[in-house]
């Protein structure tokens, strides 16, 4: 079975409409089935989304960043991204064949 975690990896801000007010984070996303991992990056923008309930930059942790991010996502979206990273995983475990380079038929 795989353990998914969701990780912040760097935050942008703007200065308004409050200070250090976050519009843009970078995050990974990471799964671990046993000795396998496999991640995958993404970016989500934010303009007025936690304006009505802003929490000052030195309050802020992942659990708090990644929620507005799994948010903005919705359900599929947060699914289709562990999606992803279980293909990656699955590949690793079984990978698929790979292309033979094959002599032109008509070389012979």
């Amino acid at each position: 079975m795989t353990t998914y975690t969701w990780t912040v990896t760097k935050l942008y801000t703007l200065q308004q409409p409050d200070p250090n007010y976050v519009v843009k984070t970078y995050w990974m996303l990471t799964g671990v089935d046993g000795q396998y991992t496999a991640y995958i990056e993404g970016i989500n923008t934010f303009d007025s989304q936690q304006e009505s309930n802003f929490i000052p930059y030195d309050q802020l942790t992942n659990d708090i960043v990644i929620g507005w991010v799994q948010n903005q996502l919705g359900a599929g979206g947060i699914s289709s991204w562990e999606a992803c990273v279980q293909g990656q995983i699955d590949s690793i475990i079984n990978p698929p064949p790979a292309p033979q380079n094959t002599p032109l038929p008509w070389s012979n």
